[in-house]
């Protein structure tokens, strides 16, 4: 698989302080099978569907304590131009680029409205081996409550278009690259409980949504949205057992017209 363009997302990880059973709920509600745990760096371990990469889960460093969240990572020729690019329009570094052996390098930062979010080089770690396959990485989603903010800052630091969505019940924007859609923007309205930073929603693909939901809350995930239908799929949000949000879609299963996209 050849490297991602710059600003397509490439791969996703989740820190657990409980691994095991992060593996054991994501195996049951996403068919996921685990790889080796690395020691050498940090007991980093690969996610697959179907014997390809899709994803991981990471247990804390020693001192951590931030809340387990998932983090996606979006594609960079260069991490380090991109960092400076990040703060240079507002956002923060908060893991400084670094190189993960031969794999490639990272970073971890913050737009200017809060959201986290990774940065990957490709090294012989090209990223996500599949996905838009049950499984694996469907979509993901900028959950704002500042969108001025992320709208200016995301097409200055990656090379995005911005298309809005005609809909006067919500305000949503997409960010593409080229003639692909890569990511979309929401802004959180008063349904998000004030507690809730912004944060990037990520999509995995699922056979069946509702079963999905199903096995998520039978083993202690909780249902937050849906399942709902849609143009693009019928879908639901959730955490799991640790708290990490995540949503789940199955794309065949559409309803509706899609809706209208103007240039933003």
């Amino acid at each position: 698989m050849a490297v991602q363009p710059e600003g397509t997302p490439c791969w996703a990880d989740a820190m657990f302080t409980d691994v095991e059973g992060a593996k054991s709920f994501y195996g049951d509600v996403l068919g996921w099978t685990f790889g080796e745990s690395s020691s050498e760096f940090g007991n980093y371990t690969q996610a697959y569907s179907d014997g390809k990469a899709v994803a991981a889960v990471v247990p804390p460093m020693p001192g951590q304590d931030s809340p387990s969240a998932w983090c996606l990572y979006l594609a960079s020729p260069d991490v380090t131009a991109t960092a400076q690019k990040i703060r240079d329009n507002g956002g923060e570094v908060l893991m400084e680029p670094m190189q993960v052996g031969d794999f490639g390098s990272m970073l971890i930062a913050k737009d200017p409205s809060g959201a986290a979010f990774g940065v990957w080089q490709a090294g012989t770690h090209e990223g996500f081996e599949k996905r838009g396959e049950p499984g694996a990485y469907a979509w993901a989603e900028v959950f704002t409550r500042d969108p001025e903010k992320s709208d200016a800052f995301f097409p200055a630091v990656f090379p995005y278009s911005v298309q809005r969505m005609e809909d006067d019940a919500m305000d949503f924007k997409v960010f593409n690259v080229g003639d692909d859609s890569v990511l979309g923007r929401m802004t959180m309205t008063e349904e998000f409980p004030p507690e809730i930073p912004p944060y990037i929603q990520v999509y995995f693909t699922v056979e069946d949504c509702d079963a999905a939901v199903s096995k998520a809350t039978a083993r202690g995930g909780a249902l937050h949205f849906g399942p709902m239908d849609s143009p693009f799929g019928r879908f639901a949000a959730l955490t799991d057992p640790q708290g990490a949000a995540f949503a789940v879609i199955d794309m065949k299963t559409t309803k509706g017209e899609m809706p209208k996209m103007t240039a933003a």
